[in-house]
């Protein structure tokens, strides 16, 4: 089922610390990208269902840099066939040293209507895509080309991100923190939990900060702290 408008907004309001909360709890303990990190930690929430892109060791006899002249370089197709609002996810294999995209590829996912990109490797070029108000997740920046350690094999196919496996289609959310992979089947009863679990937070928050303990508070075991709640809720309209 795809990505419904609803629930894509719901996630855009939403931190991936509360949608993990929410997968743990389903027993889904491994949905966080691990060692990724946004370029531009200020930009939007991210939120687009996976389009994989998988890497394998560069064999160098099949890999010289002649092969981007092909228009079908898995790579190349990647950028110019991410579907608009989906998010471009690249297995680097945990390996940053060189770059799964540039300044030039990025701009025109962007271009494309793309959602975001992750990777669990490097970009190049990372100071003018951090400028470009696109989400885009890395390990750290690079300058070599993937040429030089990766070889882009495939599209379209599960693949492990930062040791997160993700599914085409499966939705992913970015934001200051990170990456945080839902299975599709889930996205809908997930995002909704996560609305519920931040107007409870966002109530928490203020509550210590005006002196209240969070003994009884959190989580609400104290009946007192479910009434005021639910009282906090009406006045805010949430």
């Amino acid at each position: 089922m795809p990505l419904s408008d609803d629930t894509r907004a719901k996630l855009k309001t939403v931190s991936t610390a509360t949608l993990c909360t929410g997968l743990y709890k389903r027993g889904l303990r491994s949905q966080f990208v691990q060692d990724v990190r946004p370029l531009d930690p200020e930009v939007e929430t991210m939120v687009g269902e996976a389009y994989t892109l998988r890497t394998i060791p560069a064999r160098e006899d099949l890999n010289p840099i002649t092969v981007f002249q092909d228009r079908a370089h898995p790579q190349r197709k990647a950028i110019e066939e991410c579907p608009p609002g989906a998010v471009l996810v690249v297995d680097s294999r945990k390996d940053p040293r060189a770059a799964s995209a540039g300044a030039i590829l990025v701009t025109r996912l962007m271009t494309r209507g793309a959602a975001g990109i992750v990777t669990d490797g490097g970009f190049r070029d990372a100071p003018e895509i951090a400028r470009l108000g696109f989400p885009a997740f890395h390990v750290r920046p690079t300058a070599p080309t993937n040429l030089t350690h990766h070889q882009a094999i495939e599209i379209g196919v599960p693949i492990g991100c930062g040791d997160a496996p993700v599914f085409p289609g499966d939705v992913i959310v970015g934001d200051g923190d990170g990456v945080v992979v839902i299975p599709a089947a889930l996205a809908d009863e997930i995002a909704e939990e996560a609305v519920e679990m931040t107007a409870f937070e966002d109530f928490v928050i203020e509550e210590v900060r005006g002196g209240r303990s969070i003994l009884g508070l959190y989580p609400p075991t104290d009946p007192q702290a479910k009434e005021d709640f639910a009282a906090w809720r009406a006045a805010r309209g949430r």
